[in-house]
C-alpha cells in the first residue's frame, strides 16, 4: 500500500484519484509520517433495490389535521 504526504495528495489530488480508481489501488495519506487518511477506490454495485421501498403502510388520511378529540396527548 502506497503512502503519500498530504502536501502531495493535496497539490496532485486530481491525478492520485483518478490512479486510484484506474488500479483498484488504496492510498494512504500521512502528515508527517502519521496515518491521517486512506483513500480507496470506490466498489459500485449493479444492485437496483431500494432498501425501504414497499415498508411503509399508510393507515388513514395522513394529510387532513387530526381533531383534538383524536389527540390522545391533549387528553
Amino acid at each position: 500500500m502506497e503512502k503519500i504526504p498530504i502536501s502531495k495528495f493535496k497539490a496532485q489530488c486530481l491525478g492520485i484519484l483518478d490512479k486510484v480508481h484506474k488500479e483498484k489501488k488504496r492510498i494512504i495519506i500521512t502528515r508527517r509520517g502519521i496515518p491521517i487518511a486512506e483513500v480507496r477506490s470506490l466498489e459500485v454495485t449493479d444492485d437496483k433495490k431500494v432498501p425501504l421501498k414497499d415498508t411503509v403502510l399508510f393507515m388513514g388520511d395522513i394529510v387532513s389535521p387530526v381533531s383534538e378529540d383524536e389527540w390522545e396527548v391533549l387528553n
